[in-house]
């Protein structure tokens, strides 16, 4: 249904501020199911994780992959990490746009001296904290949110040094009812993303399909090899090819090469019209009365 991505610098209340958007979201009328995706979700520590660029990639592809497993229609995931790139933001909103889900940035806005007096805080409480090295690299790199970036938007945000986080606070409200507005024609204010072809994920039983495509055409192919070979290069009529198949009627010599590249015309044409239409036959029958037909079209 939605994918929330909560954004900011380290130390700004992030968790906080998914613990109560989660929080309003469950006692909503619509009752949903909301699901927070962290890095204590994978008991992972956050020194070793920002670390260096190969562990930080790392921590970004376990939590997109996570994020890719989880989206769906009928439930609300919150993204709870830095999220501080704006490259991998939009990695995430590809992610909603290919499930055809909302979308919105929470962005937590602190002043960076607010983010290392928090994170002092937080070693002297005994929490986990980052190391005084990794926060100032981390601080360095954050990329703000802009509302006029697609992958930013819409954009709700809170301040939490000022005005603290509460389930009450402006931007949680805000956050839920855009979350929870049911969509229709007359909601302009309420985006459901549209997914392309190009973002589209393949459906599961295509590489299935394509197998039994690819053997049974060949298996035609061969048949019309074996008759035309058989009738020592005369004009074929009526190769049978079993129960259930038309006769394949070829009025003239067709070569070797002439076979295969109609066979990988017919399988780029069927594939093309998946993408839009019904998924390539799943069954070797099916394939072979389509790429028949197909045959006694462009060789009859």
């Amino acid at each position: 249904m939605a994918l929330v991505v909560i954004c900011g610098q380290p130390c700004s209340g992030k968790s906080t501020a998914a613990k109560c958007l989660e929080g309003a979201l469950k006692v909503s009328e619509s009752k949903l199911t909301v699901k927070v995706i962290d890095e204590s979700s994978f008991h992972l520590d956050r020194n070793q994780c920002y670390s260096n660029m190969t562990e930080e990639k790392m921590l970004r592809g376990v939590l997109r992959s996570e994020v890719d497993r989880s989206v769906s229609k009928d439930g609300i995931i919150i993204v709870d990490s830095l999220n501080s790139i704006k490259g991998y933001r939009y990695e995430l909103w590809c992610l909603a746009r290919a499930a055809g889900i909302r979308y919105c940035v929470l962005f937590c806005d602190v002043e960076e001296s607010h983010s290392r007096t928090w994170n002092k805080q937080r070693r002297e409480n005994g929490e986990s904290s980052y190391d005084d090295k990794i926060l100032e690299d981390l601080v360095r790199r954050f990329e703000k949110p802009d509302k006029r970036n697609r992958w930013d938007s819409p954009l709700f945000e809170l301040w939490p040094f000022r005005d603290g986080i509460e389930k009450s606070s402006a931007a949680i409200v805000d956050a839920v009812s855009y979350l929870t507005k049911k969509a229709d024609a007359k909601s302009r204010d309420v985006r459901v993303l549209q997914p392309t072809i190009a973002t589209q994920s393949a459906r599961p039983s295509d590489a299935n399909s394509l197998y039994e495509m690819d053997r049974a055409t060949q298996e035609i192919i061969n048949a019309v090899v074996e008759a035309q070979s058989q009738a020592f290069g005369g004009p074929v009529n009526g190769i049978s090819l079993g129960q259930g198949l038309s006769p394949i009627n070829i009025s003239r010599p067709v070569g070797l090469p002439e076979l295969r590249r109609l066979r990988r015309t017919f399988i780029k044409l069927t594939g093309q019209s998946s993408l839009s239409g019904p998924p390539p036959p799943s069954d070797a029958e099916s394939a072979k009365r389509m790429f028949v037909d197909y045959l006694n079209r462009e060789l009859g």
